[in-house]
């Protein structure tokens, strides 16, 4: 329990160090520092900056997720991409930082993409139609405020799950 008290304390740090800095000015000792622990304490369990992020960023994406109610997947997936769009981590790492993006965009999944594939799919029922659901999610948030403004992103994604998903 500790351990993970402990693992909060330095995300909230890191967090914290990030809103106010933006990830490619944080270090481990801003970390380190504001969470009140040594470097060391932090290199055990984060080799570097990015890592730790990566971690954050999960923590704080998941949070969204708990808050969302599944039993209509359409609203849930709207809602999530609302929060998501409007979280302050979110839009600092877009404004400041976006190419810490790329990987997940580009490369691989993440953690949170399983979370949030997890999570979709028993209100979906089927893997490869979630999987269709969160990439039209993703375009949404990452790529929709360049195109629309939010109301009616809401309302064009919301149109476009609800014709998939019928």
């Amino acid at each position: 329990m500790t351990s993970i008290r402990h693992n909060n304390g330095v995300l909230d740090a890191a967090r914290d160090c990030v809103l106010a800095y933006g990830v490619r000015r944080t270090t481990l000792t801003d970390v380190a520092r504001r969470a009140g622990v040594s470097r060391m304490t932090i290199y055990r369990r984060w080799p570097d900056v990015r890592t730790l992020v990566a971690d954050l960023m999960t923590r704080e994406w998941v949070a969204v997720l708990s808050g969302l109610d599944t039993s209509d997947p359409v609203r849930a997936v709207v809602a999530g991409v609302r929060a998501l769009r409007e979280h302050p981590l979110w839009r600092k790492i877009v404004e400041a930082d976006p190419e810490l993006l790329l990987p997940y965009l580009l490369r691989r999944t993440g953690a949170t993409h399983e979370a949030m594939l997890a999570f979709l799919e028993p209100a979906i029922g089927d893997p490869a139609r979630t999987r269709v659901v969160l990439l039209i999610a993703q375009s949404f948030l990452m790529s929709g405020p360049t195109m629309l403004d939010p109301d009616t992103l809401d309302a064009e994604l919301t149109t476009l799950l609800e014709r998939y998903l019928a």
